[in-house]
């Protein structure tokens, strides 16, 4: 088992208290977590990358038990065992698509410990994404959205974390290049070893996913 979540709440303050689904995620697992703005989907998704303490409930990662770790601890378990798609993307734009990707494993020992050549291990990545060499040579600003998307996307995939975590990440897709995106996901990831966790607002996108899981309960 990858992640384990268990009777998980969170409240900001003056706010009702948010209140998600107990569920697992097992290598090889595509899954899709729905909810409408406000939902609380951005927090949880905070929740599950260490980025937020816990407040109620249990998360464990790669056998880890948030509860029993430091902040510094869990910016570690983030840095070694996931790979996160933000929706803003946040790449660097002076730099070209190939140095945004190289940046991902970059404060993990694990993560480098997994690549034998970093050459060879993102070719291999931008292929199976349909990334062109020579668009990855390019400065960020030069790409499309699409291809922008693919950068992130490979860098999280490098160094093979075994939970990845996308935030909306077809909100600035067209339907065609959306379902394109999400193939090309599904087929660059180790199904033996690594399991996809996306966060959307869109239940369209369901038909692509092993699983689907709705958020959005308050108390």
């Amino acid at each position: 088992m990858i992640l384990e979540v268990s009777s998980l709440k969170y409240q900001y303050p003056s706010e009702k208290i948010l209140k998600f689904p107990d569920f697992n995620v097992s290598p090889g697992e595509r899954i899709l977590l729905v909810g409408s703005s406000g939902s609380g989907k951005s927090t949880l998704l905070n929740l599950l990358s260490g980025v937020l303490p816990l407040q109620v409930g249990t998360i464990s990662l790669a056998g880890k038990d948030f509860s029993t770790l430091s902040s510094r601890q869990l910016d570690q378990i983030r840095a070694d065992h996931i790979g996160i798609i933000f929706q803003s993307l946040n790449l660097i734009p002076y730099l070209s698509g190939y140095d945004n990707i190289i940046l991902g494993p970059q404060f993990s020992r694990i993560r480098k410990a997994r690549i034998m050549n970093i050459e060879k291990e993102i070719m291999d990545i931008a292929e199976r994404l349909g990334l062109k060499e020579f668009e990855m040579r390019r400065s960020i600003v030069g790409l499309s959205v699409g291809q922008q998307q693919r950068v992130a996307v490979a860098r999280a995939l490098l160094g093979r974390p075994e939970l990845i975590l996308a935030d909306e990440p077809t909100s600035a897709l067209d339907p065609f290049t959306s379902r394109l995106f999400l193939e090309e996901l599904g087929s660059a990831v180790d199904s033996a070893n690594q399991a996809i966790l996306v966060v959307s607002h869109d239940q369209v996108l369901e038909p692509f996913f092993d699983r689907v899981i709705h958020i959005g309960d308050r108390i």
